[in-house]
């Protein structure tokens, strides 16, 4: 019974900082869930980026309805971006179920933190009519060629995507914050999606309580950020998604110093 409430416990508290992320930065749900999984619960690294995929694939779907309701989704050059990620995506998953599991461990903790600060001290403050004014051409190009980074290390380590998606949008493709947003969990529930069906097919199904709890638990963190964000103006927005990122980025350097 103790070893169940342990799980439920770790799984939503791992859900409340994967679907935060999500929903105020387009950020994979692996970041939060993969170290908390793996640390408090011994789960082998493969199975907890599995989970964490799986629990991206509705919080980035939810979040990126909400965007779109909002009109804050570019999904016209989503697309685009989404083919070439989704591709290297499983590319990348089935290269890393070849790879020693400790090379899996926090890859993206400093870059989150770098990413946070960057929002606080220099915070996107693009418009709309500025995002549109880049050559069609180009974005497409920009779109493709990033998009291949992407994917590889959202399929190989389930963690960096969204972080790295949403550092693409606002400074290779200029897009304003909320857009960039929503544009990458947009593309994230797709991606998230290919990575945790080839986790599935090439190492089964994982714990399938630890797998409910933290995909509702995310769903629903994520829901609730993202309806703040959305309501929020391009310089609050800014700060929040600035102090998210620090502080889960914090939080894996902390889980990873208890290992």
């Amino acid at each position: 019974m103790e070893s169940i409430i342990l799980k439920i416990v770790v799984c939503f508290i791992a859900g409340i900082g994967a679907g935060l992320g999500t929903g105020f930065a387009g950020m994979s749900a692996a970041a939060a869930i993969s170290p908390i999984l793996i640390t408090f619960l011994g789960m082998e690294p493969y199975e907890a980026v599995g989970i964490a995929l799986a629990s991206d694939v509705l919080a980035s779907a939810v979040s990126e309805h909400t965007y779109w309701k909002n009109k804050n989704l570019d999904v016209k050059n989503g697309l685009v971006m989404m083919v070439t990620v989704l591709l290297f995506t499983t590319i990348g998953s089935w290269v890393s179920s070849l790879v020693p599991s400790t090379t899996m461990g926090n890859f993206s903790v400093f870059m989150t933190m770098i990413l946070g600060v960057k929002f606080i001290v220099k915070p996107v403050m693009t418009t709309k009519e500025k995002m549109n004014e880049l050559d069609s051409k180009q974005r497409v190009i920009r779109s493709i060629l990033c998009g291949m980074m992407i994917g590889f290390i959202c399929g190989f380590i389930g963690a960096g995507g969204g972080m790295m998606m949403l550092l693409v949008l606002t400074t290779v493709l200029g897009y304003e914050l909320k857009t960039a947003v929503g544009t990458s969990v947009f593309v994230m529930a797709f991606t998230a999606f290919t990575g945790a069906a080839s986790h599935f097919v090439i190492d089964g199904i994982p714990d399938v309580l630890c797998l409910a709890v933290c995909v509702l638990s995310t769903l629903l963190w994520a829901r609730i950020a993202a309806k703040i964000a959305n309501k929020s103006k391009p310089a609050t927005l800014n700060r929040v998604v600035g102090v998210v990122l620090i502080l889960i980025g914090v939080a894996i350097f902390a889980v990873d110093l208890i290992k």
